[in-house]
């Protein structure tokens, strides 16, 4: 039987994914609402798969991807959230996540992106390719979210919520210079002179 990590700051979609993964014979091995307890577990517990959301405390669902990847952890690993935008979906497969899903669906794919994953296919929406995408040069505002990258899109949000660096960096555990300097990053790469701004762009694209 296949031993599953759930990782989802939400109690309610926790238990209703252990009844449903249950109900199919998987192990639940353990689950967490927050992203460094869920790499932490991962790391001893060693499932099968890791359910993992992007929105949860401290690190995102993809920042929680790529360290476990980085950690050299060789499980499956299955984005579940409720957001659907391509940006999303490009950095979670950067990430090395194996499937993403949405919760829109109401789980109901949840078995099928499991099955495809452990047949050794991957499982993600299809893209909605166009000019704009496949380009390197943003011409729009949205584009320019495409070049964030995972811990750029926490950071953004984090800062979008008013907080400061030093705060920042406690949550994610880095340096406040290190979160200095991504906020610069942040403020060249969006072409934005304040953190004001940075909300009000963060809020235009529910990345906030």
């Amino acid at each position: 039987m296949s031993r599953v990590l759930i990782i989802d700051d939400h109690p309610v979609t926790r238990l209703a994914l252990r009844i449903l993964l249950e109900s199919k014979e998987y192990i639940v091995a353990s689950e967490t609402g927050d992203g460094f307890e869920g790499i932490s577990m991962a790391k001893t517990l060693q499932p099968d798969l890791v359910i993992v959301d992007i929105d949860i405390p401290s690190i995102n669902g993809i920042e929680v991807v790529n360290r476990l990847r980085r950690l050299g952890f060789s499980g499956y690993i299955l984005v579940l959230t409720g957001k659907r935008e391509q940006h999303y979906i490009n950095l979670s497969i950067k990430a090395g996540a194996n499937g993403y899903i949405s919760k829109e669906n109401n789980l109901s794919e949840l078995h099928d992106a499991i099955r495809a994953i452990q047949s050794g296919y991957s499982y993600f929406p299809m893209p909605v390719l166009n000019n704009k995408q496949t380009s390197s040069i943003p011409d729009s505002e949205g584009d320019f979210v495409s070049l964030l990258s995972a811990r750029e899109l926490q950071i953004l949000k984090y800062l979008a919520s008013g907080m400061k660096n030093i705060d920042i960096s406690k949550i994610m555990k880095l340096s406040d210079k290190t979160i200095s300097t991504y906020k610069t990053r942040l403020l060249k790469k969006l072409r934005m002179s304040n953190q004001v701004e940075l909300a009000n762009f963060a809020r235009r694209h529910n990345l906030d």
